[in-house]
């Protein structure tokens, strides 16, 4: 302390002699400066001096001559003005009322320098100069930080001097400033001066003391009103919100000093207010006039130029109508609910679209109903059907716009009512003007004149007086009213407290139907009144629930009924509320699974008590069995759970014997029978029972997920159980199970299931002579042998498995004394049955191959098999799927007598599949080898295919879904095509699905011919954008989502037209390159965007140059481009391509060279590809990921992997930027590629930014500068998070 008072002294001496001699301020200051510096070095000479000056100025030499030379000293930088400003500002301030003329000086240098400060360029000096701030305004103490950076020491020393000002010019005024403990934990400075006195009355200081709030004023004002200011504000907000929380809560009181009228200059204080809004609003806009360099379009994708140029306004939300189509493909079961995937679209959609909440849900419903209208009703087969599309349009959505509506009343914290519910209320009422799309299916008319009938009840009983006017809804049994499908959108989303009761009173809501027959009373309002179960127990099953309290009465029964009841309880539990009861759906399968847990034994080893609920448990498994209900726990996200309950009761009844030896049957309650259900129904969850396939696909370029690994399954449930947080379904309070259930699961939880599951992939994997070599499967499969081939092997003997060899089979003579149980089946558990089938299968199609066993008997046995434990046809599947792949089996004639023939629906059946490929635009010859004048089928594929012939129907439709994947496997793992033969032969077995058929087999070319992937490909633009012709784009009338995918079943022109978006979401997983897919993608969209330069070229006739296409509607086109681009791509291969585009295809394509190479069709054409590429690969990356913070859910299955992708492209670009990676692509492409994805980055997502690495974000933004876009490069440093400030401060500060 003394060397430091010694210094001060000493250029005080300094200063004094320089001014007797008359030198001016600034010469003053060098002298001062000059003797700091011969002073010893115990701190950097600027800081010294202004430590030296201000401490003799404050307020020992508080003289004008003092001030001026503290003044020149900061205008010549020999001290550095924000160190100089914070340490007058704990001096000043406080004392601005005793001391007015030194506080007027200090605003006036404030106002001065506070905008213009100077950066240190020494890394020493910035440490220094950060430390030295810090320590005079104690920031790190007043904000929290144990340390602070030269960045974050900036931006928060000016949101001090903005907010003391504040805090000056409100106490100054005579209101109270809001007190920090109030707020947080800013601990602020007394920056107001309260507790100290001061004369008033010296008129002149008086005078003084008001003049300086005015002056305050318009300095706080000019301060905010700088760009880079507002950049600092900007990056407190965004780094420290709650820092800048507490400076808007003094706008309040702002507006409160305005309406007192406390002082004259009102417009500084409007200025002041906006200044600070500006702050937060303020960033970096998509500015496409820039980018492209001519006037350009920037209105959001739902404006009017869309009506024009494009396929119609809904053509903005395609993300929407293929998401939702492709959810209706029964064959794939999702990982996440379909709530949480629709909501985290809908908000992805709602930036992209830069449009309102209203007009994304209007979207939303618009799409759904287009969904409804599609439907196949009056096509028959093993599909989802129309409740599936009503569950979606009823229940999916609802549930969404609830998630989003929650979110936002979390947000608001009850400060305000709620902005989405309006907008959600005029989308409903916007609904009425689509008369086409509001008719409801034949099926549902029932249930849309109910729902209006019930609007049409409350407005009667208002009319009448009613205190409650739902209080004689079951009474008015003569009011009708014509519902439609608004009718049931509104009642759904009153169920959900979306909107209440008032939409009954839209105009025209109410249409009412005079007829004379009452309705009929609902068996629902009975059960709550008190009538016995069993009597309601068929009219239950077939009625949907209509309220959860009628759910709970009905659950009442289920748990603490009696045995009968609770039988009659778990089968109405699984009927039509399951399927139809779509405002209560979430609360039904909810109880359906908490019924199920509530059946387990919490404890192992309890058999006895799985026996004793087996009645239950078989029609609860039962139940959720059916092709509709497992889609609908599929598009629930319930896969996991339902899997992970399904596994005990395999491994418990897997291992207890039948109670006889008779076969099983399906429909009723046995041991072999819930095992089946449950086994097969856990295979269909998952499906992974499918490694042949998937195998051959790996080796052919796709991407096969781990989630079809037995483990994966349990892993994502268990993740769920922990996150708690799967969708709205688990987070409800009915969905509560015991905690024993709530508990991780692993495999080795469930020995015999693990066991099945590894010998499954060692079967599959190797031969069956080195899968096993234990005695007791060999002798059980012997056994088995004996009975299912007895009397049908030549020559009295049987088959057997060779206990040397599993390799092979051989016939042995019957042993001795086991004639009279030839035909009597063992009485095993299942696991040791499933445990030999394979050996059985080896035996029997190696003698069928070596002719020792005929055909007809190998099907019958397999039949005989199948009906003793029909959990083997899993088995079944596998093992000749497995063969199939192998390509060992010698192909047999298919002639009428050994196998089923063909012939007779061949032809037609080929014909009708070359014709729906031709209506989606795909020509090509489906039987590219010549074919023999017998059709033939390998071996596997002709016993599956007959085996599945011999099922009856009604249980074809149950076990479908492991039989018919089964052979799509085996057809498309075949070696040449045979799903025309496998469709002639079905389609003489289920001539009813005769249509379905044939759309199935249309599917088939697409998962071996490239070509065929090529035109379906282009065919989904065409019909999408319309046809480009020589290389211009064609406007025809029919484009758009109704050609992409499909017209209503009403408007189809033939019964197999089938749309090319149709087809491409039903065949797009088991492409055969994925890779393939995405280049042909992007081949598309660069023609495109040739297409829109050559529609704006200038090198037509006069006449004709006024139709050319204006680039502002070229660059709103390439969104729709890009939208549908995206969607494809995603559908193909989800987040494994999407990675793949990031990582490898994009740059690979920018770096080609060649003479197709990008960039070589002219600077048009070359900026618009460039353009329309950033887009492609914003959109998906978005459509997959999300634009921001996306739940814990749909994080662990797509958004955990956005940072390290996006991260390595944008390296990438940086280092291509640095020229250390040499281009193939044209510079204007390249330029425009660039430019478009970073202001995408910047515009739309940017969340995303801040997980992108500060070296690659320094990088990137140091090339944009090179490229003269600092506005750009400062806008993506400044979303870079913490990490980035002291970047910005600097970019700023040089």
């Amino acid at each position: 302390m003394a060397a430091v008072a010694e210094l001060e002294r000493r250029v005080m001496a300094a200063v004094k002699a320089s001014a007797e001699r008359g030198d001016p301020p600034l010469l003053q200051a060098a002298e001062a400066a000059r003797c700091i510096r011969e002073a010893p070095a115990f701190t950097p000479g600027g800081l010294a001096l202004s430590q030296a000056l201000v401490a003799n100025l404050c307020f020992a030499h508080n003289t004008a001559a003092m001030w001026k030379l503290l003044d020149q000293a900061m205008l010549s930088r020999l001290v550095d003005p924000l160190h100089t400003l914070a340490l007058l500002t704990p001096r000043v301030v406080p004392n601005r009322r005793e001391q007015p003329e030194a506080y007027m000086l200090y605003l006036e240098l404030l106002g001065r320098y506070a905008v213009a400060p100077v950066y240190p360029e020494r890394m020493e000096n910035k440490d220094m100069l950060a430390k030295s701030i810090d320590g005079a305004m104690q920031l790190s103490h007043r904000f929290g930080f144990q340390h602070l950076d030269f960045g974050h020491t900036v931006i928060l020393f000016v949101l001090s001097l903005v907010d003391m000002l504040i805090d000056c010019i409100l106490d100054d005024c005579g209101l109270p400033v809001t007190s920090a403990d109030e707020h947080g934990n800013r601990k602020d400075m007394n920056f107001n001066g309260k507790g100290r006195s001061f004369d008033r009355g010296d008129e002149h200081r008086e005078h003084l003391r008001r003049k300086n709030i005015l002056m305050s004023i318009e300095v706080v004002e000019k301060v905010t009103a700088n760009k880079i200011t507002q950049v600092f504000l900007r990056l407190v907000n965004r780094n420290t919100p709650e820092n800048f929380n507490y400076l808007l809560r003094k706008l309040h009181l702002i507006g409160a000093l305005k309406k007192k009228n406390a002082l004259s200059p009102c417009n500084l204080l409007d200025s002041l207010i906006v200044n600070i809004q500006n702050a937060i609003s303020t960033g970096y806009q998509l500015d496409r006039k820039r980018l492209l360099g001519v006037p350009v379009s920037i209105q959001p994708c739902s404006s009017a130029i869309y009506s024009i140029f494009v396929t119609g306004k809904g053509s903005c939300w395609i993300p929407f109508d293929m998401f939702m189509e492709n959810a209706m493909d029964g064959r794939h079961l999702h990982t996440i609910s379909s709530v949480e995937y629709l909501t985290e679209l809908s908000k992805t959609l709602q930036v992209l679209n830069r449009a309102t909440w209203q007009e994304t849900f209007q979207a939303l419903w618009i799409s759904a109903l287009r969904l409804v209208q599609r439907g196949p009703d009056a096509s028959e087969g093993p599909f989802p059907h129309l409740d599936s599309r009503m569950c979606m349009l009823l229940a999916i959505i609802p549930l969404s716009i609830a998630t989003i509506v929650k979110e936002e009343a979390g947000n608001l914290k009850g400060e305000t009512t709620s902005v989405i519910r309006g907008q959600l209320v005029s989308s409903l009422q916007i609904l009425r003007q689509f008369f086409g799309l509001l008719s409801p299916p034949p099926a549902t008319v029932h249930l849309a004149n109910a729902a209006a009938r019930k609007a049409a009840v409350v407005l009667s009983n208002l009319k009448t007086g009613s205190e409650n006017m739902y209080s004689s809804f079951k009474d008015s049994s003569s009011i009708k009213a014509v519902g439609n499908m608004l009718h049931l959108i509104v009642e759904a989303c009153i169920a959900r407290n979306l909107i209440d009761a008032s939409a009954y009173f839209w105009p025209g809501y109410v249409v009412p139907l005079k007829e004379s027959s009452p309705v009929q009373a609902s068996p629902w309002s009975s059960l709550v009144e008190g009538s016995p179960l069993i009597e309601l127990k068929d009219a239950l099953m077939v009625t949907p629930a209509s309220s959860v309290e009628e759910l709970e009465k009905l659950y009442s029964f289920a748990v603490s009924g009696s045995p009968e009841e609770k039988l009659a309880a778990s089968k109405i539990l699984c009927g039509a509320s399951l399927l139809r009861g779509w405002n209560i759906q979430e609360h039904v399968v909810q109880m359906v699974l908490k019924l199920l847990s509530t059946f387990l034994p919490l404890d192992s080893g309890s058999e006895g008590r799985y026996v004793q609920h087996m009645p239950m448990l078989h029609a609860l498994v039962s139940g959720i069995s059916s092709i509709d209900t497992v889609h609908i726990l599929s598009l629930y996200g319930l896969v996991p759970e339902v899997a992970s309950m399904l596994m005990p009761l395999c491994e418990n009844f897997g291992s207890l014997p039948p109670s006889d030896h008779r076969s099983c049957k399906l429909e009723e309650a046995s041991v072999y029978s819930v095992f089946s259900c449950a086994f097969l129904s856990l295979l269909r969850l998952w499906k992974f029972h499918r490694p042949p396939i998937e195998s051959a696909l790996s080796r052919r370029g796709v991407s096969v997920w781990s989630e079809l690994r037995l483990d994966f399954l349990l892993l994502l449930r268990n993740s769920h159980s922990s996150l708690k947080n799967l969708s709205n379904v688990t987070q409800s309070s009915i969905f509560e199970l015991d905690p024993p259930f709530q508990k991780p699961l692993y495999i080795d939880s469930f020995p015999k299931l693990r066991a099945w599951y590894f010998q499954n992939q060692a079967c599959i994997a190797s031969t069956l002579s080195s899968a096993c070599s234990r005695t007791t499967v060999l002798h059980v499969a012997n056994m088995i042998l004996k009975i299912i081939c007895h009397n049908k092997v030549p020559k009295g003997g049987v088959l057997s498995v060779n206990p040397q060899s599993t390799a092979n089979s051989t016939t042995s003579s019957s042993p001795a004394g086991v004639q009279e149980d030839m035909c009597q089946w063992p009485t095993l558990p299942a696991w040791e049955i499933l445990e030999a089938v394979p050996f059985v299968l080896e035996a029997m199609l190696t003698s069928c191959a070596h002719g020792r066993l005929s055909s007809r008997d190998l099907v019958t046995g397999l039949r005989d098999l199948a009906d003793f434990l029909p959990a083997s046809l899993a088995a079944i599947v596998s093992y000749f799927s497995a063969e199939v792949t192998s390509g060992i089996w010698k192909p047999v004639m298919l002639n009428g007598m050994d196998w089923p023939s063909p012939a007779a629906t061949l032809p037609v059946v080929e014909s009708e599949i070359k014709e729906a490929l031709a209506f989606a635009g795909v020509h090509i010859n489906i039987c590219p080898r010549p074919r023999s004048a017998m059709p033939m089928l390998p071996l596997p594929i002709a016993a599956l295919m007959s085996l599945s012939i011999t099922v009856k129907m009604e249980e074809f439709s149950h076990l479908h879904g492991i039989i018919s994947q089964g052979i799509e496997i085996c057809a498309t793992s075949s070696s040449w095509p045979t799903m025309q033969i496998i469709g002639a032969l079905w389609s003489q077995k289920a001539r009813r699905w005769h249509d379905f058929i044939i759309l199935t087999c249309s599917q088939s070319p697409f998962t071996r011919d490239n070509t065929a992937v090529a035109q379906l490909i282009r065919s989904c633009f065409s019909s999408f954008l319309g046809p480009l012709v020589d290389g211009r784009s064609c406007s025809v009338a029919n484009r758009g989502v109704a050609n992409l995918l499909g017209q209503s079943s009403d408007e189809k022109a033939h019964r197999l037209a089938v749309a090319p978006g149709f087809l491409y979401m039903r065949s797009c997983r088991l492409f055969p390159n994925n890779t393939f897919v995405c280049e042909e993608i992007l081949e598309v969209v660069i023609e495109r965007a040739h297409a829109l330069a050559n529609d704006r070229s200038s090198d037509r006739p006069a006449r004709l140059r006024s139709e050319c296409l204006p680039l502002s509607a070229a660059s709103s086109l390439v969104e729709q481009i890009a939208s549908l681009a995206a969607t494809m791509l995603c559908h193909a291969g989800g987040v494994n391509l999407i990675r793949l585009l990031y990582e490898q295809i994009m740059p690979t394509l920018l770096l080609s060279g060649g003479e197709a190479k990008l960039g070589s069709g002219g600077m048009v054409c070359s900026i618009i590809e460039g353009y329309t590429l950033a887009y492609v690969l914003l959109f998906s990356g978005a459509t997959v990921w999300g634009v921001g913070e996306t739940s814990p859910a749909y994080t662990l299955i797509y958004t955990s992997k956005r940072q390290r992708v996006l991260d390595r492209h944008l390296e990438f670009m940086a280092r291509v930027m640095e020229g250390n990676i040499v281009l193939g692509c044209g510079d204007a492409t390249w330029r425009s590629y660039v430019l478009c994805f970073v202001n995408l980055l910047v515009s739309f997502v940017p969340a995303w930014v801040p997980e992108v690495k500060l070296n690659t974000l320094q990088k990137l933004a140091s090339g944009l500068r090179r490229w003269h876009e600092g506005d750009l490069a400062l806008s993506l440093l400044e979303l870079g998070g913490a990490k980035t400030v002291t970047s910005v401060v600097e970019s700023l500060l040089r």
